[in-house]
């Protein structure tokens, strides 16, 4: 049985990696900012938001984990890189240190492998430029202190649970048989990978010990175009799509958003074209990433079982109604 500290660990992918570690016997411990977890009195608090460096050390003084696995970014303020390393740099940890970084890391591009640089500082997206700061922190905390680290790159996140609107901001549509705003020809290719499978990932990344110091793509097969992922989505919820495609000039224009209202295409889905290679998590790792159908059929069960939603379409038909 390992000790185990998670920062942020009762969303999503953090959630899917908690309940995997409490499965397998480990002592969990979660770090976070507000009191309470979805797991009760099986996991351990401590109480701290990871941006406040100060903070961070004084919490973690005289605290030995066994691993950690840090989930955490900040949407509103942003996580630094300096951020990412204060926390590390104030732990000690006998095993493995797993940070939960992104492929927006790498910027936009198709087929992007492991060993590629990743953007810059300067980099106008600020999430894709503090992930890859955080990233090239810990990598020099690695050659420097031999901390052994290694970073996870996943690349859109579903499945059950999912706190962005994304598979059910297109299924609430669908099921009303709204026209799926579409920007431009549909053709941006999209990687999909199930939370539970990053939460896997980073476990066996944990466990290996070929993976310290490494990077890893965590993407599944195959890759969809924006229409093929409608009507993929469409055919789970057994009904037909209808895509209007629109010029995205026409839906900035309107007001259309990524981050907030009013959405168009589902949180952050419509970015420049990114894809990465996928081999080193199944050949180094051995995990194998479960098909998109499968995963999106399991999670239209889910979403079937939740409160029906009652979205406002008025923007959107001004929009559609606008460009005809």
């Amino acid at each position: 049985m390992a000790r185990v500290l998670v920062i942020g660990g009762t969303l999503f992918i953090g959630r899917a990696m908690v309940e995997q570690l409490l499965d397998r016997g480990d002592e969990v411990v979660i770090m976070h900012r507000s009191e309470g977890t979805p797991f009760g009195d099986r996991v351990g608090e401590i109480l701290c938001d990871r941006n406040d460096v100060a903070a961070v050390r004084d919490a973690l003084a005289g605290v030995r984990f066994d691993l950690v696995f840090d989930n955490v970014y900040d949407f509103e303020h942003g996580t630094s890189g300096e951020q990412v390393k204060a926390a590390a740099a104030a732990l000690d940890v006998s095993g493995r240190y797993v940070f939960m970084s992104s492929m927006a890391a790498y910027g936009h591009g198709l087929g992007f492998g492991e060993e590629a640089p990743l953007v810059a500082s300067d980099y106008p997206n600020p999430y894709a430029a503090q992930k890859a700061d955080s990233e090239r922190a810990l990598f020099r905390l690695h050659d420097e202190a031999g901390l052994p680290v290694a970073t996870l790159r996943p690349c859109f996140v579903y499945g059950p649970g999912n706190p962005y609107p994304r598979e059910t901001f297109f299924w609430d549509r669908l099921l009303a048989g709204r026209p799926i705003i579409v920007p431009e020809d549909g053709q941006t290719p999209m990687q999909w990978v199930h939370a539970e499978d990053v939460a896997r990932t980073a476990l066996r990344a944990a466990e290996v010990d070929a993976a310290a110091g490494r990077a890893y793509n965590v993407a599944g097969d195959p890759i969809l175009t924006h229409a093929e992922y409608v009507r993929l989505l469409a055919d789970v919820a057994g009904v037909d799509a209808e895509l209007a495609h629109v010029p995205r000039a026409s839906i900035q224009e309107a007001g259309g958003g990524l981050m907030a209202p009013p959405f168009y295409f589902g949180v952050y889905l419509d970015v420049p074209p990114l894809t990465v290679k996928t081999d080193r998590v199944p050949s180094e790792l051995g995990v194998e990433i479960r098909p998109l159908e499968e995963g999106l059929r399991e999670t239209y069960r889910w979403y079937q079982a939740q409160e029906p939603a009652t979205p406002d379409f008025s923007w959107e038909d001004q929009l559609l109604a606008a460009a005809r």
